[in-house]
């Protein structure tokens, strides 16, 4: 009797006999472990949002750039300086191609080995033709946009005129406010 009472303290004491804790749930997962798998899905979020803000900020960027290219051209047009024109207007065009594509070519092989690694960051509005495949924040609709207005500065570049210049350059500035908002 007295080892019964000897061991019935050491269990007690070793906790083998001690309630189960609430997280010890009989037939459920452990709570603790449904809370490491929803911090593991707030990283996950927190990641594609973190990708959605890289890829505003290379839009921001390609906008900058793009608006110190066409300083450029609409200074060697004042200046009558043909060929500052030309390239400034054909360095404008690439830029805003770049802004329909959400980056260069260097961006666009990280797109792809995403894509190959199985991540589809819109895969939903994939699915809806909203978003060609692996494109973060430009739709399809905004990218034939801004595709119509690169083509567009691209031919003004034989001969440019500053007016049609900035008229077609408030479209692309437009464009991309609109998709530089933040979400909802």
């Amino acid at each position: 009797m007295r080892l019964g009472i000897l061991a019935l303290a050491a269990a007690v004491a070793f906790g083998l006999l001690a309630p189960a804790p609430a997280s010890a749930q009989v037939g459920g997962t452990p709570a603790e472990m449904v809370d490491t798998y929803d911090t593991l899905a707030d990283g996950i979020l927190a990641l594609k949002h973190t990708e959605e803000n890289l890829v505003k900020s290379i839009l921001a960027a390609t906008l900058a750039h793009s608006q110190v290219s066409l300083g450029r051209a609409l200074v060697a047009i004042e200046k009558g300086d043909g060929a500052g024109a030309k390239a400034a207007v054909e360095a404008l065009a690439s830029d805003v191609g770049q802004l329909a594509t959400e980056g260069d070519n260097a961006v666009g092989a990280v797109r792809k080995r995403l894509l190959e690694g199985g991540h589809h960051h819109n895969a939903a509005g994939e699915a809806q033709g909203v978003y060609d495949e692996g494109y973060v924040v430009v739709t399809r609709d905004a990218k034939a946009k801004l595709l119509a207005s690169s083509r567009a500065i691209a031919g003004m570049a034989a001969a440019p005129e500053a007016g049609a210049l900035k008229a077609e350059f408030k479209k692309v500035e437009g464009i991309v406010a609109g998709l530089l908002k933040p979400a909802r």
